[in-house]
């Protein structure tokens, strides 16, 4: 079975980051024209990406419920790491998407002019 926990432990703070960027580099050209769409559309595009990765990294950690090792099984067996690892993504890509939201309140309450 494949791990697709990466995509919410490594692509989604990622994205994160990537739209940080992005909408900084937006600002001039948006001032220069007195629109916000543009921004608005990345950060929502961005927080649609992490989302999606939230919600595998979420399923995975479903599926690891119920093995060996898992808090819901009652024998002896050593740990699973890839629960934790599945929990860490999901967690990981919530806080992505936290910031993401952060990043476009920002964006909401200022105007593009006003972010410099």
């Amino acid at each position: 079975m494949k791990m697709k926990s990466w995509l919410g432990l490594v692509v989604a703070p990622v994205v994160a980051l990537a739209t940080q960027s992005t909408l900084y580099s937006m600002v001039t050209p948006s001032c220069g024209q007195q629109m916000r769409l543009n921004m608005h559309l990345t950060a929502a595009v961005a927080l649609a990406i992490a989302a999606i990765f939230a919600v595998i990294a979420f399923s995975e950690s479903s599926l690891h419920r119920g093995e060996p090792g898992s808090p819901d099984d009652d024998g002896a067996h050593p740990r699973v790491p890839r629960r934790f690892l599945a929990d860490m993504a999901a967690a990981v890509a919530a806080l992505s998407c936290l910031v993401i939201l952060g990043i476009w309140f920002a964006l909401w309450v200022n105007g593009p002019c006003e972010l410099f």
